[in-house]
C-alpha cells in the first residue's frame, strides 16, 4: 500500500472532549499532571487524567471526598506562571446514616495546592472549620496507578502487558509497582504527612476534629520513579514549591516581556510566555521546548525547531538549546524502522514501554520531511540575531550533514525537490506538519501518492540553502557561500514554474510520484511568503487568497479553502485553524511588505483567545466562520497548551512591528511598524542584543505608529523606519 493512501496507524480518536473537561494541567522537566478543576483525577474510560513521567501514567485515579461526598468546586486557578494549581472547595450538604442534616453545606473550606518538582507531585490540603460549632469528619483520597502507555491513553490496543507488584504498604506511605514487558521497573509512591488514621493499596483515611475556625494540614507526595532513575529526596512542600519557581523565574528571566494598553491581551501575553517556559524542559544540551500536553510532552523536531524560530526575537537561548539536543541526536546511519537517513533531524522521542518494545516506531524516529531543512534554517537565523558563531562552528558538522541529506536522501528522484515516502507501514503516511493521512489529495478529492513533494518544504530547503550561504559567509568561506546562494537561486526558479498555479491564484500543495500537481488550494503556500521562496510578483495573489473568505474565517486562516473537496472545519488538518500556521503566514505577510494584513490575522486570533480558557490559544480550532458575539469552535482533542501555538502571539507581535536585528550594527529595527486595532500603545522590555538591553515603547498615533526609547544599554541602537 502507499505511504499516503495507507489507513491512519496513529489518530487520536476523539471519544472524549478535553474542551468540555477543561482540564487543569501542570509540567515540570518530563512529567506532567493532567487533573479536572477538584484537583482529582478520574479514571473513566477515555479519560486523560493522571500524572504522567516519561510517556507512562504513574497515576491514574486520585479522588478526594468528604464524608464519602464529592465537595462543591468553588474554584480552581493556575498561578500566572502555572506553577501552582490551587482548587478551592467547599463541603456539600452532609447527612448521617439516617438521613439528617448534621452539617450545612459550605462550612467546611478545603484548599488544595499541588505543584510538580523532579518527578514528583506535592499537594498540600488545607481545611478549615468555619461553623460556630466543632465538627468532625472524614476525609477520604482514593489512588490507583495504571501504568498504562500514553498511546494506550490515546486509544491503542495491547494484547499484553507486564506484570504489576503487590503494593508495599506502610503507616505513611504505599507503593505502586509494574515491571513491563520490557523489564522496566516502574514505580508510584504516595507518602502521607500526617500518616493517615487508616491506610490500604487504594485509599487514605484521615480522621479530622476541627474546633471553630480552627485550620489543619494534610501533605501529600507522589512520586514517580523509574528502573535505574534515583529516587528524589524527601522534600517538604515549601522547600520543593521555592526550589520550582525559583527555577521557573531563572527560565523566563531570559525573555524580553510585552505589556500594552489591552489588560486582556497582557494576560494572553503572560500565559503565552508562562506556557512557552512551563512547557520547556532543561536537557544536557540546554533549554528545549516540549510540544504540548497531553498528546506531544516529549522531544519534537519539528515543532521545537518553529516554537524557536517564533520566539528568537524574544529568548535567542531556546534556539540555541533545540539547535544543540538536535544535533546530538542527528541521524548517521540508515534504518528503515525509523525512517532515519544520514544527517536528518529526528521527529520524535519517546520514552514509554510500547516505544521500547517497538509496538509504535516513536522511540526514536526520524519520519519527518521538513525537520532537517528547518534546522539548517533556524542556525542561520540564530546567527543572525545573536552573531554567536563559536555555537554555529560548533554545528557546522551537522549543517552540512543536513545539507547533504536534502542533496541525497532528501531528494529521492534526484528532481530538485524534497519528497518524502515512509520506508515501513508502520511509519507516518504523511511527514509534513499536515501529517493526517488525508491531508494531501488532488482537486478531485483523491489521496496523492507518492514520494511527495511538499510546496512548505520546497520553501524551507530554500531557506535552509541561504541560511548555509550566510553561515558559510560568516565563517569566511566565500566560495562555499556562492555555491550555496546559487542553489538557493536555482530552486526558486524551479519552484516558481512547478509549484504556482496561475488559474489557483495561489500555490499548489504538492507534486505526487509522477510529478502532478496537487492542484489545492491550502494554507501551506503561505510558507513560501515566509521564507522567500515567492517571487515578489506572486505575494500579491498569495496574500489575496489566503484573505479570501474561503479561506479568513475572522479567527484566523483555514488550513484548506471551503472550496476544496474534502473541506471540513472539523477536521484536523483540512479546514481547521492553527495557530501557529497563522503566525508563520503572517511572518510572510510582513515580509513582503504586507503588514495590515498579518495585523489583521492577529487581530482574529486575539479575539480568539478573549473566549479561550485561560486565554491560552490551543493547538487548533475548528475553521467556521466567525459570528457576531459568539467565540470560536473548539476541536475536541486539541493540545492546551502547546508550544507552537503559545508562541503564536509572540511570533504575530514581531510580524506586526517589523521587528529586526542587525548584530554587526548593533541596532534593534522597527520597520514600517504597525499596532493590531486592539492596542493603541505596547511596551518591550529587556529586549537584547550584543550584551544590552533596551526599553521600547510603541503609540498609534494617528495612522503612523511612533516609537520611544525609554532605557538602552551602550551597545544598542534603536532605528525606526516609517
Amino acid at each position: 500500500m502507499d505511504s499516503a493512501t495507507a489507513a491512519p496507524a496513529f489518530i487520536i480518536p476523539a471519544t472524549t472532549s478535553l474542551q468540555e473537561a477543561r482540564p487543569r494541567i501542570l509540567k515540570q522537566g518530563d512529567t506532567f499532571a493532567v487533573f479536572d478543576q477538584n484537583g482529582d483525577a478520574i479514571a473513566t474510560p477515555g479519560s486523560t487524567h493522571g500524572l504522567y513521567h516519561h510517556d507512562t501514567r504513574y497515576l491514574s485515579h486520585l479522588y478526594l471526598t468528604i464524608q464519602e461526598a464529592r465537595p462543591i468546586l468553588l474554584s480552581a486557578t493556575l498561578r500566572d506562571d502555572n506553577s501552582i494549581l490551587t482548587c478551592d472547595l467547599a463541603n456539600p450538604d452532609l447527612f448521617d446514616d439516617k438521613g439528617k442534616l448534621v452539617v450545612a453545606h459550605d462550612l467546611i473550606h478545603i484548599r488544595r495546592s499541588r505543584f510538580l518538582w523532579q518527578g514528583t507531585a506535592y499537594e498540600r490540603i488545607s481545611i478549615r472549620n468555619f461553623d460556630t460549632v466543632p465538627l468532625a469528619f472524614r476525609i477520604d483520597l482514593s489512588f490507583d496507578a495504571d501504568f498504562a502507555d500514553l498511546f494506550e491513553v490515546r486509544g491503542s490496543t495491547r494484547p499484553r502487558h507486564g506484570t504489576s507488584h503487590a503494593p508495599d504498604i506502610a503507616s505513611d506511605h504505599v507503593t505502586l509497582g509494574y515491571t513491563g514487558l520490557d523489564d522496566k521497573v516502574r514505580r508510584t509512591t504516595l507518602s502521607f504527612h500526617p500518616a493517615p488514621a487508616r491506610i490500604t493499596a487504594s485509599n487514605a483515611t484521615f480522621d479530622i476534629t476541627l474546633a471553630p475556625r480552627q485550620s489543619q494540614l494534610l501533605f501529600v507526595e507522589i512520586r514517580c520513579v523509574d528502573a535505574g532513575e534515583k529516587s528524589a529526596s524527601a522534600r517538604t512542600f515549601l522547600a520543593a514549591l521555592l526550589d520550582a519557581r525559583r527555577a521557573l523565574r531563572l527560565s523566563c528571566s531570559r525573555a524580553a516581556s510585552i505589556a500594552t494598553s489591552n489588560t486582556t491581551f497582557n494576560e494572553t501575553a503572560r500565559r503565552s510566555i508562562a506556557d512557552l517556559y512551563m512547557l520547556i524542559t532543561e536537557t544536557p544540551q540546554g533549554p528545549y521546548p516540549y510540544a504540548g500536553i497531553p498528546w506531544f510532552s516529549t522531544v519534537f523536531g519539528r515543532d521545537a525547531l518553529i516554537t524557536a524560530l517564533q520566539t528568537l526575537w524574544l529568548d535567542p537561548a531556546i534556539a540555541r538549546g533545540v539547535l544543540s539536543y538536535l544535533a546530538a541526536n542527528q541521524a548517521t546511519q540508515s534504518n528503515d524502522a525509523s525512517d532515519a537517513e544520514p544527517g536528518k533531524i529526528l521527529h520524535e522521542v519517546r520514552h514509554g514501554e510500547m516505544a521500547e518494545l517497538g509496538e509504535v516506531p516513536f522511540r526514536r524516529y526520524y519520519g519527518s520531511v521538513d525537520a532537517t531543512p528547518l534546522f539548517v534554517l533556524l542556525a542561520g537565523a540564530y546567527l543572525k540575531r545573536t552573531g554567536d558563531l563559536e555555537t554555529i562552528e560548533r554545528l557546522w558538522p551537522n549543517i552540512q550533514a543536513a545539507l547533504r541529506w536534502i542533496e541525497t536522501d532528501g531528494d529521492r528522484d534526484g528532481d530538485g525537490f524534497v519528497e518524502y515516502f515512509r520506508k515501513t507501514p508502520e511509519g507516518l503516511a504523511n511527514q509534513g506538519w499536515k501529517d493526517s493521512y488525508d491531508s494531501v489529495f488532488h482537486a478531485d478529492g483523491t489521496l496523492a501518492t507518492g514520494p511527495i513533494a511538499l510546496v512548505e518544504v520546497q520553501a524551507y530547503v530554500y531557506g535552509a540553502w541561504h541560511a548555509a550561504a550566510q553561515i558559510a559567509e560568516a565563517r569566511g568561506d566565500q566560495l562555499l557561500a556562492a555555491e550555496y546562494g546559487d542553489k538557493a537561486d536555482y530552486l526558486r526558479g524551479r519552484f516558481d514554474a512547478a509549484f504556482f498555479d496561475e488559474a489557483l491564484g495561489t500555490y499548489v500543495i504538492a507534486l505526487d510520484g509522477a510529478k502532478k500537481p496537487c492542484r489545492v488550494r491550502t494554507s501551506n503556500a503561505g510558507h513560501a511568503l515566509f521564507t522567500g521562496i515567492a517571487l515578489p510578483e506572486r505575494a500579491a495573489r498569495v496574500v489575496e487568497t489566503l484573505m479570501s473568505s474561503s479561506f479568513f474565517t475572522g479567527w484566523g486562516i483555514r488550513t484548506l479553502a471551503s472550496s476544496e473537496p474534502r473541506f471540513n472545519p472539523m477536521s484536523y488538518h483540512n479546514g481547521s485553524i492553527w495557530p501557529h500556521d497563522n503566525a508563520l503566514i503572517a511572518a510572510g505577510f510582513a515580509r513582503y511588505g504586507f503588514r495590515e494584513e498579518a495585523a489583521r490575522v492577529f487581530d482574529g486570533l486575539y479575539a480568539a483567545s478573549t473566549y479561550i480558557d485561560l486565554r491560552r490559544l490551543p493547538e487548533l480550532f475548528c475553521g467556521f466562520v466567525r459570528r457576531r458575539g459568539q467565540g470560536p469552535t473548539f476541536y475536541p482533542v486539541a493540545c492546551s497548551p502547546q508550544a507552537w501555538a503559545a508562541a503564536t502571539p509572540l511570533s504575530l507581535v514581531q510580524s506586526c512591528l517589523g521587528l529586526a536585528f542587525d548584530v554587526d550594527k548593533g541596532e534593534i529595527v522597527f520597520e514600517q511598524p504597525m499596532l493590531p486595532s486592539f492596542v493603541e500603545e505596547l511596551l518591550l522590555r529587556n529586549l537584547r542584543l550584543n550584551g544590552s538591553s533596551v526599553d521600547v515603547a510603541l503609540h498609534r498615533t494617528g495612522t503612523n505608529v511612533t516609537v520611544d526609547v525609554r532605557s538602552k544599554g551602550s551597545k544598542v541602537r534603536v532605528v525606526h523606519t516609517a
